[in-house]
């Protein structure tokens, strides 16, 4: 008597090979359909990536920072991936590292002039990435420092521009998860709007 094992059996191959496939085909096809399903009809905007459109066309997402150079609009925390969303990362250096602490001292020396104010009132978030690189909101504070200078460059009162930093002003997520923010995204589009 023999022990050997041998795979002459083509039906349990045959059963194998069907399992495998159905299983492939309910798991990497069915399955994914399924959830984007579900998701686009309970969060039809988040499943498509928070697009934000104006004037009939897509601008931007409002989960990704952009860079917006024009001294008319609010500028986002800086980026470490080049605000591109394929090579998001932040910069990884420690705090203790001599090329960290250079760069911040130059961006918090740029931000104040660009704003009009002391190096000691910039906040934080205008001089450092995030851990992703692509944060889209600021604090207020990190809005209402640059009021002044958006008011000014587009000829409005620096209150009427305070107003709108106020009026996209978000709270914590269900009242108590993260800090206010700020979208700058839409708070720039708000000012392009009022004009």
């Amino acid at each position: 008597m023999s022990n050997q094992i041998t795979l002459d059996d083509k039906g349990s191959l045959r059963g194998s090979l069907t399992f495998a496939f159905v299983i492939l085909l309910g798991m990497g096809l069915l399955y994914s359909l399924a959830g984007t399903a579900i998701g686009r009809s309970l969060f039809p905007q988040q499943a498509t990536g928070s697009l934000v459109t104006h004037d009939g066309k897509q601008v931007g997402s409002a989960l990704v920072a952009q860079p917006f150079a024009d001294a008319r609009y609010f500028q986002p925390r800086p980026s470490a991936a080049g605000y591109n969303p394929m090579s998001a990362a932040g910069s990884n250096q420690a705090r203790t590292n001599p090329d960290l602490r250079k760069r911040i001292a130059e961006t918090t020396a740029a931000v104040a002039a660009r704003d009009g104010i002391a190096a000691r009132d910039v906040p934080g978030e205008l001089v450092t990435q995030s851990g992703g690189g692509l944060d889209p909101d600021l604090s207020p504070a990190g809005a209402q420092v640059q009021i002044a200078r958006v008011a000014a460059a587009r000829n409005l009162a620096p209150e009427k521009v305070a107003e709108l930093v106020a009026a996209h002003t978000q709270g914590p997520q269900f009242g108590l998860l993260g800090e206010p923010r700020v979208n700058v995204l839409e708070l720039n589009l708000a000012l392009d709007a009022k004009q």
